[in-house]
């Protein structure tokens, strides 16, 4: 008899977990809206998404025009142009309650395209072109998707704000008369991890990264030519690495330097490892006497 309610019982709890499984199979559940910046500030061409919780066929794209607004059912054109993402979506909200359709509109307002804001990056990158500003995008994201640095490229990069949308907070304290809209960037600080480098960017900026000007190597070297100064205060054993290192002909105590200074040519003797180069220079490695 026992034995008989225990199988009874264990079939009825095999039921039950099987009813439940297939409930859960059958309630609808709630997509999580992909994360976006609260900050966005939405314009003509951008593309938003509308999910609608009270009504399925609310539900869909729909694209921003000109004048900063947008067509959706049953309450006609809603403004969108120069409001955050959140905003967009308590105006939705609004116009649904207040037309009388929903008395607690359920719906969620995410970003599908961003076609408003740009970005351009020129110079030596991989990629040079316009980007489209997408959220809360900083310098590193805008060079991953310009393909990265050349070789060619110089330690900094400056970045051009348009007049007026300089973001607070980034002008630089010692930034000369005029260049209150400019921002320097050390590229060799961001990639040890400095995140201040990480500028934040905004609508039509201009990104320039510059051509490295070059240092010539040339003599008991392993392979003279010219090489890009792409960090600051580079030194002479550092402009010998870039050519390979010296020959064992070579001599570190014969190391001149051949410098332009206002248009006349200087030579400079006696010169150090640990003497900075400047752009320009040529480094010549002589041969060692024995």
């Amino acid at each position: 008899m026992g034995s008989s309610l225990v199988k009874q019982c264990s079939k009825l709890a095999v039921f039950v977990l099987a009813m439940s499984i297939a409930v859960a199979a059958q309630t609808p559940t709630r997509p999580t809206p992909a994360p976006v910046p609260n900050d966005y500030v939405v314009g003509a061409n951008d593309v938003l998404t509308i999910t609608s919780y009270d009504q399925a066929d609310l539900s869909g794209k729909f694209s921003v025009e000109a004048d900063g607004t947008f067509t959706y059912p049953m309450i006609g054109r809603v403004k969108a142009g120069g409001l955050t993402l959140r905003q967009v979506e308590a105006q939705v909200k609004k116009q649904l309650k207040d037309g009388g359709f929903f008395n607690n509109p359920q719906i969620t307002v995410s970003m599908e395209q961003y076609n408003s804001q740009k970005v351009f990056i020129v110079g030596e990158v991989r990629s040079p072109g316009m980007y489209p500003l997408s959220g809360s995008m900083n310098l590193i994201e805008v060079l991953a998707r310009a393909g990265s640095t050349l070789p060619t490229a110089s330690g900094e990069v400056v970045i051009v704000h348009l007049a007026g949308k300089t973001p607070p907070g980034s002008v630089p304290p010692n930034a000369k008369d005029g260049e209150e809209n400019i921002v320097r960037v050390n590229v060799r600080d961001l990639e040890k991890g400095v995140l201040s480098e990480n500028a934040a960017l905004r609508d039509g900026d201009q990104i320039f990264v510059p051509r490295a000007e070059s240092v010539y190597v040339f003599g008991q070297v392993k392979s003279p030519g010219a090489y890009p100064l792409q960090q600051r205060n580079t030194s002479v054993l550092q402009a010998l690495a870039l050519a390979g290192g010296i020959t064992d002909r070579g001599s570190t105590g014969r190391i001149r330097i051949v410098r332009i200074v206002n248009g006349e040519k200087k030579e400079i003797k006696k010169v150090k490892l640990t003497d900075v180069v400047l752009p320009g220079d040529t480094v010549i490695v002589g041969e060692r006497f024995f």
